[in-house]
């Protein structure tokens, strides 16, 4: 079994702020002007970072590939994305369409969003540009009313078997690759570690966080288990390659962000290489972790205390600097015998998704 590491899913400086309690926000800037128009919402906001979501109305006539702009007047920066390919240079920030949402027929959409950072203040922008037209105001015709003549030509999401879950609640995935056969033992074994990490949440803490009906959401995977290993992935150190793989397939197809936590277990695994971890309200799991719930890998408490550890992770916590019983540390291997200390506690109860636990 690889060893085991902690994830940094979003910029230095968003993880530098995890002490503060998150609070939801939401501030919504529009700009039109014949050809465009815009909403950029923060749809979360916490100590040194935010979560934003974008959507661009083509008003004009059919484009094929769209690239938005704008710039930042605080310093704030842009790390993780999704559903877009989204740079910086500076304050100024480039989004550019996917292969599925990059055609925008007359009075279509494109929605993207991005994980960011900020210090001091976080205002919304309010100057866009669409392929270099300035979206300023000021719409003189009406749209076309005929049907779209330039449709993606694939779909971009595939809706989950209840619809999206309810946000501030934790979404758990078990991705299987287009060669792995379905197992029932996967959505039910992924399902009762994720039930006793609920359980231990409360009798550590008193609150516990909220899994959703059914708790295990099946995604038949884009590809087979050689792509999510080797898609991607350069260099010697295999690590992260599959999970990368798969939370990018999940970001694009399912909006997966911070209005939950995400945990992915994916069924592929390059031996003695691919890895997982957590952090910043995701955990990132392969093949052996998906076996070990599924009961076709070593004792069950080992896979209880992985996702215990992987889930302090996601709610902001660091691993503990030594073997101290702490579910932080080696001791996970112990499980049900350790426990999180008062420190770990406070960090939960007082960090970035605190709000997630009743």
């Amino acid at each position: 079994m690889a060893p085991r590491r902690t994830r940094r899913l979003m910029a230095g400086a968003l993880a530098a702020g995890l002490g503060a309690t998150l609070s939801v926000m939401t501030m919504t800037a529009h700009a039109a002007a014949a050809g465009c128009q815009v909403s950029y919402t923060v749809s979360s906001q916490w100590q040194g970072g935010f979560g934003a979501s974008v959507a661009v109305t083509n008003l004009g006539d059919p484009i094929n590939g769209w690239t938005l702009r704008w710039s930042f007047g605080a310093g704030q920066t842009v790390g993780q994305a999704w559903n877009a390919t989204v740079t910086q240079s500076g304050a100024a920030v480039t989004a550019a369409g996917v292969s599925y949402n990059a055609a925008l027929a007359t009075g279509a959409s494109a929605s993207f969003g991005f994980n960011g950072t900020w210090t001091g203040s976080n205002p919304v922008p309010t100057g866009f540009t669409l392929n270099n037209v300035a979206c300023t105001g000021g719409t003189t015709t009406t749209p076309p009313t005929t049907p779209p003549t330039t449709t993606p030509t694939t779909a971009p999401t595939t809706t989950p078997p209840n619809g999206t879950p309810p946000a501030r609640t934790v979404r758990v995935y078990w991705l299987k690759p287009t060669d792995k056969a379905f197992d029932q033992r996967y959505p039910d074994g992924i399902t009762s570690v994720m039930q006793e990490a609920q359980r231990f949440f409360k009798a550590q803490l008193g609150k516990t966080f909220t899994l959703n009906n059914p708790v295990v959401e099946v995604v038949n995977g884009l590809h087979d288990t050689n792509w999510y290993i080797t898609n991607n992935c350069t260099g010697s150190d295999h690590y992260w390659c599959v999970v990368d793989n798969g939370q990018r397939e999940l970001q694009q197809r399912f909006g997966a962000d911070n209005r939950w936590i995400n945990v992915e277990e994916v069924s592929a695994e390059e031996t003695n290489q691919s890895g997982g971890g957590g952090g910043n309200g995701w955990v990132l799991l392969s093949g052996h972790d998906a076996d070990g719930a599924a009961g076709v890998n070593g004792p069950i408490n080992r896979w209880y205390g992985g996702m215990v550890h992987e889930l302090g992770h996601a709610f902001g916590l660091p691993d503990a600097t030594s073997t101290d019983g702490t579910c932080m540390s080696a001791s996970l291997y112990d499980y049900p015998n350790c426990t999180f200390n008062q420190t770990q506690k406070n960090g939960i109860l007082n960090g970035p998704f605190a709000s997630f636990l009743s």
